[in-house]
């Protein structure tokens, strides 16, 4: 059983698992599957907007396919969610890969 069907059967069980859903996302994204995994980390982000590493990945999948502005607008969010979490060190990180796509 690959890892995606492990993550989408244990999903099954616990829908709203967050680091499942996330887990389940890098999957999609590693399989080339954009779209997909896209639509997998607005799922985890529905469940926790505070799950910053989402808007991060997020980012980096719309950059390798290409589509920088919503790149730069996942990002943007995520800094937001960062800054209001007070997690500096991780808004800057996605300041310093936003500032790459100018």
């Amino acid at each position: 059983m690959t890892r995606r069907a492990k993550l989408e059967q244990m999903l099954e069980k616990s829908p709203q698992d967050t680091f499942l859903n996330f887990g389940l996302a890098m999957e999609l994204a590693k399989e080339g599957l954009t779209e997909d995994a896209l639509a997998q980390f607005d799922r985890v982000l529905q469940i926790d907007p505070s799950y910053l590493t989402a808007y991060f990945q997020k980012g980096n999948a719309l950059i390798a396919s290409g589509r920088v502005p919503e790149a730069s607008a996942a990002l943007a969010a995520g800094i937001a969610a960062a800054n209001a979490s007070g997690d500096l060190h991780t808004a800057s990180e996605m300041r310093a890969l936003l500032d790459t796509l100018d």
